[in-house]
């Protein structure tokens, strides 16, 4: 039976994980025959460049300062369900009750998480570390990238922030920890490590996310929200869904989380118009990097494009799409299309720099795409639209 990614929040309502051991040390105490053996915890190995200030953390140092950052959010949900014959047509409401997690950003009470956690909510609670529930408040949601904002009143609270990293260095095996409740047990730890970059799921709206982060530290159910955090302690990364396999809804070791240079990119739009409003130009791309050198580019930078939307500005301009699929890694990867390599004259080398090169316009702007085509440079020009409710990134 094929498999299926499922979002991670828990509608309606144990995860294993255990911390590996370090070096085991034998020490001698004074020549008697008795030994006493000491267990230490490794610490996770940070790459270079980004381990905390401290040095490096275990996963147990790394819980104790973050963890208390992380909440439990419960969401009253109404949604409306499809008119009965024997309801004479009339649309009825159900209520119930979604759960999943989120972490505070800062001391003015802000708390990131998924837009399905809170998707149909009337009424909104978290619980923080000391286990005290407070009312929040839905600032914005964006269901294009499946991140909403919450706030509570931070007068009275022991608010802990988390560290906000960034996943743009981020390497395949990096160490990394996911804090969360899955089912409801309140912050539990697992461990793991980066499997794969790039990936890409469905958002809420049916929207494709970019980018994405593939790991094999467990997720389950009601881990919605929560943080993915490096070896040196920072977000890198907003858990989202899973791979269930086809036994069920539980982990079977593939999670996904959108990254936090997502959220940070949208967070200004969140928080002033409680939306994002995009501008748009159609593609869907994927990044060129040295992942891809087993299909033989002609280049070596920029961002291939996979599908072109119809009627889009892009289409309207003739941009390319590929025309032929190969597989890669078990990836099907569209072949033939342009390369995205500069918008208004700034470099284009991931799909996320497209993706804020074009978000940072409004609709109604003229913009000139630097195109690699067929081995020739050649530039178009676009006039920005306003996004539809169900696109492509780009």
């Amino acid at each position: 039976m094929r498999s299926s990614t499922i979002p991670v929040a828990v509608a309606s309502a144990v995860l294993g994980g255990a911390i590996a051991a370090g070096g085991i040390a034998v020490l001698d105490l004074g020549g008697t025959s008795s030994t006493t053996t000491v267990v230490q915890q490794a610490p996770l190995a940070a790459p270079q460049g980004r381990v905390s200030a401290g040095g490096a953390m275990t996963a147990r140092d790394l819980y104790r300062r973050d963890s208390p950052g992380v909440v439990f959010i419960r969401a009253d949900v109404v949604q409306q369900t499809q008119a009965s014959p024997f309801d004479f047509g009339t649309p009825s409401q159900q209520r119930g009750t979604s759960t999943g997690s989120g972490f505070v950003i800062d001391h003015n009470g802000d708390i990131l998480t998924n837009a399905h956690v809170i998707d149909g909510a009337v009424k909104v609670t978290v619980q923080l570390a000391d286990k005290q529930v407070v009312e929040a408040k839905v600032i914005g949601k964006d269901t294009s990238s499946d991140i909403a904002l919450l706030r509570v009143d931070p007068d009275g609270l022991n608010l802990a922030p988390l560290e906000l990293g960034s996943a743009k260095d981020v390497q395949v095996g990096d160490p990394v920890i996911a804090i969360g409740n899955p089912f409801g047990l309140d912050r539990t730890l697992t461990t793991g490590v980066v499997s794969a970059l790039q990936r890409r799921i469905s958002a809420p709206n049916g929207e494709g996310i970019s980018n994405v982060i593939q790991t094999d530290a467990a997720i389950n159910p009601g881990n919605s929200g929560g943080p993915l955090i490096d070896a040196a302690g920072r977000v890198i990364g907003i858990n989202s869904q899973i791979e269930t396999g086809s036994g069920g809804n539980g982990s079977v070791g593939i999670g996904f989380a959108v990254p936090i240079d997502t959220a940070k990119q949208i967070l200004p739009q969140l928080k002033s118009n409680g939306t994002v409003q995009r501008a748009y130009l159609g593609v869907s791309s994927l990044t060129i990097d040295g992942s891809l050198n087993p299909l033989k580019l002609p280049t070596k930078t920029g961002v291939l494009v996979q599908t072109v939307q119809a009627g889009s500005p892009a289409a309207k301009v003739g941009i390319r799409a590929g025309g032929y699929t190969q597989q890669l890694s078990g990836n099907d990867i569209m072949l033939g299309g342009d390369v995205i390599q500069s918008i208004d004259g700034k470099p284009v080398r991931t799909s996320d720099d497209l993706a804020s090169l074009v978000s940072a316009h409004r609709h109604g702007d003229v913009v000139t795409v630097g195109v690699l085509r067929d081995g020739k440079k050649l530039t178009v020009t676009a006039k920005l639209a306003a996004r539809p409710n169900a696109t492509e990134v780009g």
